[in-house]
């Protein structure tokens, strides 16, 4: 009986383990307005409001290693004409 309650309390850990681990997020806080050369940038990532982040935002990853945060595409079409370079660049 007590290794069927150690189980199941054991078991209980690791469930709120897991459920923690989906919750942490990097997000942006803040995004700047600001125009970025398309030449320093080599990945890209969407940040959705309500998806675990407070805002909706693009997030550029630098050819050094920065992370930049900027307008979401629907917001500022040069964001969304820096998307469809790096896409083009995959492919």
């Amino acid at each position: 009986m007590a290794s069927r309650v150690a189980a199941l309390l054991l078991l209980g850990i690791i469930c709120t383990g897991f459920v923690a681990a989906e919750v942490a997020f990097d997000c942006c806080l803040k995004k700047s307005e600001k125009y970025l050369p398309p030449k320093i940038l080599v990945s890209y990532t969407i940040q959705e409001a309500g998806k675990g982040c407070e805002i909706s935002a693009t997030v550029f990853t630098t050819r050094t290693g920065r992370i930049l945060c900027v307008s979401h595409p629907s917001e500022q079409g040069w964001v969304k004409s820096h998307i469809n370079l790096l896409n083009n660049k995959r492919n």
